[in-house]
């Protein structure tokens, strides 16, 4: 399993839904703002989310992202393996791969310390399982982040703003005109 940025920034994303949710649905725009990630790379990163059960979309005005299951019940590498295709083969065969094109004889140096990787590999996935989004989202809140009251939603359709009327000393009909003029 490799910790990637995708990896990184989907837990980061996560944990803000996780702190933010009770308020309602969480932009992504907001999120994007609040961590510095691109608009564009979240909406990627949540189409993934979404594709593995981890968070429902909400449509509409104050639409956003919803946990799809209680946080206690996401672990770290639940979100990990959702967003990178190679850290949910649970291998790093592409790095034996990469030993090939260098040279280096399958016998040599890659058989030799394969045991070695896959054994950290297999100990990092086993601790990243027990990490859930619950833990983390408590360890922020622990630490004192705040969170901001959540902006009202802006309806599609809005009341017009009271009109104050204007008062003139022109006349108000035709007859009032006519009559102020006759007067001049």
């Amino acid at each position: 399993m490799r910790l990637t940025t995708k990896g990184r920034f989907a837990v980061t994303a996560m944990i803000d839904i996780g702190l933010r949710q009770r308020l309602g649905p969480v932009n992504l725009a907001a999120i994007s703002q609040r961590q510095q990630i691109s608009l564009s790379y979240l909406e990627q990163l949540f189409g993934k989310l979404r594709k593995h059960n981890l968070v429902v979309s909400v449509r509409g005005p104050g639409g956003g992202y919803h946990l799809a299951r209680h946080s206690a019940d996401i672990s770290v590498a639940d979100i990990i393996a959702a967003v990178d295709e190679r850290a949910a083969l649970g291998n790093d065969a592409d790095d034996a791969d990469d030993l090939g094109a260098q040279g280096a004889s399958p016998t040599s140096l890659a058989r030799s310390t394969e045991e070695l990787w896959a054994s950290l590999n297999q100990r990092m996935l086993d601790f990243l399982r027990t990490v859930t989004l619950q833990k983390l989202v408590e360890d922020q809140v622990a630490k004192g982040v705040e969170l901001e009251a959540p902006t009202p939603a802006k309806s599609a359709i809005t009341s017009p703003a009271p009109v104050k009327p204007v008062r003139t000393r022109a006349p108000n009909s035709v007859f009032a005109l006519a009559n102020a003029m006759s007067k001049h």
